[in-house]
């Protein structure tokens, strides 16, 4: 059973009487329908509808925690504290909670283990005390599990405030709730679930060679249709745009990450629809 800790990730918690009610008016996510011991996906948007933050959100006794970027934590406590108006919660980070993922089975006792819902075999998340327990795999072993599965993580696969939930597969990972109403943001992202007009999405890529770094253009036929994300091996993602794939497909041009061939590809977790001249599922 591999277990990384992911040193770049830190924790920031909500508590108080009122802490569902404030992050349900705000979040992307239903925390009312959070079950115990799930970490769920979730945003806070710009009212423009495009993530701030992206985090893993889970119950505590009196309240919530968020799993973030832990170079992210403070802005969104920070964040989060504009929001609280005067709803009775206390926002923190908390720096002495270490966190870890496990896949491909058990958690180490000495962690709390909550699933991540993000997709089937992503595995667990762990939070213990720092130095609880030791791990026995490295960090950019679990960014490879992860790439595998075609689950992106903000910072990594898009920039924050650039990109809305539906680019970032948000809706095909459970980290919007179409039905909870009201949340900063909320406007524009129904208008691109109902209206189908998101045309930009994180896909699989795979190359013949290691993959380049990311932010590499993506090409095909002199046009960009993209850019390049996180990647292990010859294996990454990238953010592309369908209808650009789609013509390039279709005229016979093959795209190309800097100067090698780049085969993109619906990842194994997303239902979206893909052009029908690309392939449909990440082999």
């Amino acid at each position: 059973m591999p277990v990384a800790l992911l040193p770049d990730r830190a924790l920031v918690t909500v508590t108080g009487p009122d802490a569902t009610t404030l992050l349900q008016g705000v979040l992307t996510c239903n925390v009312e329908t959070l079950q115990p011991g799930e970490a769920r996906l979730g945003a806070l948007l710009t009212p423009q509808g495009k993530i701030l933050f992206d985090f893993l959100v889970s119950r505590i006794p009196d309240g919530f925690r968020f799993d973030v970027l832990v170079e992210r934590a403070a802005d969104l406590a920070k964040r989060l504290t504009l929001y609280r108006l005067r709803a009775q919660a206390t926002i923190a980070a908390n720096p002495t909670v270490a966190v870890a993922a496990a896949w491909a089975g058990a958690a180490p006792p000495a962690a709390e283990a909550l699933a991540d819902s993000r997709a089937a075999d992503l595995g667990a998340r762990l939070y213990a005390e720092a130095g609880a327990f030791s791990a026995d795999a490295a960090e950019a072993e679990y960014h490879a599990h992860r790439i595998a599965l075609g689950v992106p993580e903000g910072g990594r696969d898009f920039a924050f405030g650039d990109a809305f939930p539906h680019e970032a597969l948000m809706d095909q990972l459970g980290g919007v709730d179409f039905r909870k109403g009201c949340y900063v943001g909320q406007e524009v992202v129904s208008r691109m679930q109902h209206r189908g007009t998101a045309r930009t999405r994180i896909l699989a890529a795979a190359y013949a060679d290691a993959a380049p770094p990311p932010g590499t253009e993506i090409t095909a036929g002199g046009k960009v249709l993209g850019t390049t994300g996180s990647a292990a091996g010859n294996r990454g993602l990238a953010t592309v745009r369908l209808d650009r794939l789609g013509d390039a497909l279709a005229s016979g041009e093959t795209p190309r990450a800097g100067d090698q061939p780049v085969t993109l590809a619906r990842p194994a977790c997303a239902t979206f629809a893909m052009p029908d001249a690309a392939a449909s599922a990440a082999g």
